[in-house]
């Protein structure tokens, strides 16, 4: 998710989308089922509650913020888990600008209005469990964190992010994500260990069918990136430049 001023959408990228015969993403976005899924599994188990994790007064502010943030009272948020909390905040941060755009919609409908078929490289459960191996303490910490600072170190490593994206800089992109000491712990359960799992499947995937492979960019620089395991694999990997 992006600001709409920020957007951009460039004639590579159109012409990778128009010389596939796939489009493969993280998941399968037009999976009718896959809403559903996500939101069982961001669900905390019965008896549990978002105030098991934070203080009373903690979670005072915690409500307080979503109230005002979000504009939702707290008990529509307080039988979901931590990093559903953190991931509506994320998205709020995102949000400041009038108009936001998505990259996922926004690709998934082009793929749709070009009579394209839609796949994805993992599951929901995959993914699910990718964020349930977040630390949790982590997890609440940077809530709290966000919360008392009023979102602005978020906002500062937000517009930091969008300007290394927008500049197509992988390698600040990178540096970035895995510099934020509040998600380092967790970029084997988040980055690392699904890129590797990926590479067989993108392989399979490739010998059939020429493909737009459309994944989050923190996965792609590095020596545990999909660019670098691809090439490890004696694929050739360039950018395409028209």
């Amino acid at each position: 998710m992006i600001c709409k001023e920020d957007y951009f959408w460039t004639p590579a990228m159109q012409h990778a989308l128009d010389h596939a015969d796939k489009v493969c993403m993280e998941m399968d976005l037009d999976d009718p089922s896959l809403q559903m899924k996500v939101s069982m599994g961001l669900m905390l188990p019965a008896g549990k509650s978002l105030k098991d994790f934070f203080s009373e007064e903690d979670y005072e502010k915690v409500s307080q913020y979503i109230q005002e943030k979000a504009g939702m009272p707290m008990m529509i948020m307080e039988k979901m888990k931590p990093i559903a909390l953190l991931t509506l905040m994320a998205t709020q941060n995102a949000g400041k600008c009038d108009e936001t755009e998505s990259y996922e919609m926004n690709i998934m409908k082009k793929a749709l209005d070009a009579d394209k078929e839609l796949i994805g490289l993992e599951t929901a459960d995959d993914q699910l469990a990718a964020l349930e191996n977040m630390n949790t303490d982590s997890v609440t910490k940077y809530i709290l964190k966000t919360i008392n600072d009023n979102g602005e170190e978020a906002e500062e490593l937000l517009q930091q992010l969008t300007a290394a994206y927008k500049a197509q800089d992988l390698p600040a992109l990178y540096q970035l994500i895995t510099q934020s000491q509040d998600y380092s712990a967790d970029l084997n359960g988040l980055l690392y260990n699904r890129n590797a799992k990926w590479i067989p499947a993108m392989a399979e995937i490739m010998a059939a069918q020429p493909t737009l492979f459309a994944v989050g960019a923190g996965h792609l620089w590095g020596e545990k990136g999909v660019i670098d395991l691809l090439r490890s694999e004696g694929y050739t990997v360039e950018p395409l430049t028209e």
